[in-house]
């Protein structure tokens, strides 16, 4: 198709994927992340001005009215979320990607069936793949996002021959398919097959309990990618081609890194239910609740903190939940001006989402080169006075280095248990995500510091003070 395309849209479309590669290169950091987001809009926009010209469109007015309501509903969207409620936000905006490509054949399918035109077998393939992949990631997008809120429960989901009742859709979807190849023109076929990917999509989600929502939220983007780029191939667009490719290659490559640093497989984590949120027992780990647990109050831990050489700091979803950062970050200023080392420990599933960490420290300013991912720190906690958990629970569990019972056996943590000191912030003893006994809590190191992240980070704080 670039062969009738003036040289015009071509230039600027090859600038606009040259900019999104560009971006997506500067994603990978968190020190230029911001630049990156930037860059990447400014090639959408000028994908957008593009392809507004390049296919001749009739009727501007809805166009800019659409472009105009949506900006608004973004731009209210990016200041009002919370930022512990952006993985819903991210798996919200998956779900609107994953049905704009899907409608997108849908659409094409019912213009060439009004004129009645031929539909090649090519362009039958790309829609019958753009509704597939954009129906599940629509409605399993939607699900994540209902686990994520609150609104179903975050255990997973699961019922006797479910997995049978999986394989009959699929090959219901093949068979439908199959037979639109042969007769295209079919619509009760047609709005079967997309009844069939909506449903598959929830299916594909229920069983993911909360504790693999970091994958699963990295799969999902990476299949609205992909379902971008088979709408391109619908409508014959290289720059929606290009743009869904880098976007699909990019999730299944993080979602990749996840599964690495949970130790599991992509198999494992969609079929294997893991993640109940109930209690150790239940999810087959060792109960420890008969052992002691030592407490303290804010004044002794400021001491612990103001006096040791170096601390390392381990936030998690607690921390995102109470808003505590940027007195997490007022805390490490103040031990700084005390003259002690402090470091930030990174696990790749901390939080509910990829990079969510990350994303809560970037937002009070914690400088960058504080941050450490997990290879990194690991060596040093042996030589860390005191690690301070706030929040975090499973991806600092010991357990999943000693006791090859508990179903979180081998995945990599932060071995804070390795430091002279731990001191844990944390409400109470529940359990997180995976539903297994924290073994840490346990530790003759370590001292427990009971109440909300925000409200007992500025309690040290003030204590830190009147060292």
């Amino acid at each position: 198709m670039t062969d009738f395309l003036p040289t015009g849209i071509q230039l600027t479309y090859l600038v606009a994927a040259s900019l999104f590669i560009l971006g997506l290169k500067k994603l990978g950091s968190p020190a230029t992340a911001r630049q990156g987001n930037v860059v990447a809009a400014v090639g959408m926009l000028l994908a957008i001005a593009a392809t507004l010209l390049d296919q001749h469109v009739l009727n501007f007015e809805m166009i800019l009215l659409g472009l105009a309501i949506g900006s608004v509903l973004g731009a209210i969207a990016a200041y009002k979320v919370q930022m512990t409620d952006m993985p819903q936000m991210v798996g919200l905006l998956n779900g609107l990607g994953g049905a704009a490509s899907a409608l997108v054949a849908v659409a094409e399918f019912w213009r060439l069936l009004q004129h009645g035109e031929a539909i090649s077998i090519d362009a039958n393939i790309s829609m019958l793949l753009d509704v597939l992949i954009g129906g599940v990631t629509f409605t399993g997008s939607m699900v994540a996002f209902a686990k994520l809120q609150g609104i179903m429960s975050g255990a997973p989901i699961t019922f006797t021959l479910q997995q049978p009742i999986n394989v009959l859709l699929l090959g219901s979807y093949v068979v439908g398919s199959a037979f639109l190849i042969v007769a295209p023109h079919n619509l009760p076929i047609f709005l079967a097959i997309v009844t069939v990917s909506l449903v598959l999509g929830v299916m594909f989600v229920i069983p993911i309990g909360g504790g693999d929502m970091p994958v699963v939220i990295s799969l999902l983007n990476s299949f609205s990618g992909l379902a971008a780029a088979a709408a391109g191939f619908v409508v014959m667009n290289n720059m929606l081609i290009i743009a869904g490719a880098l976007v699909g290659a990019s999730g299944i490559i993080l979602t990749e890194i996840m599964c690495k640093a949970m130790n599991r497989s992509l198999v494992s984590v969609l079929f294997g239910a893991f993640g109940t949120g109930g209690s150790a027992s239940a999810a087959g780990g060792t109960v420890t609740t008969d052992q002691t647990v030592r407490s303290i109050d804010p004044e002794e831990g400021a001491m612990m903190l103001g006096y040791a050489r170096s601390v390392v700091i381990v936030p998690g979803y607690g921390m995102a939940v109470a808003q505590a950062q940027h007195s997490v970050r007022e805390l490490a200023d103040q031990l700084e001006r005390m003259g002690v080392d402090v470091k930030y420990a990174i696990h790749p599933v901390a939080g509910r989402m990829p990079g969510h960490m990350n994303v809560l420290l970037a937002e009070a300013n914690v400088p960058y080169e504080q941050l450490h991912d997990m290879e990194d720190i690991n060596p040093q906690f042996e030589q860390t006075d005191v690690a301070l958990v706030i929040g975090a629970n499973d991806v600092v569990n010991p357990a999943a280095r000693s006791d090859a019972n508990s179903p979180i056996y081998g995945m990599p943590i932060l071995e804070v248990d390795r430091a002279k000191q731990t001191i844990v912030i944390k409400r109470g003893m529940s359990t997180g995500f995976a539903g297994v006994d924290n073994e840490l809590f346990y530790k003759e190191k370590t001292t427990m510091l009971f109440g909300s992240a925000k409200e007992m980070v500025a309690k040290l704080v003030a204590e830190v003070k009147h060292l």
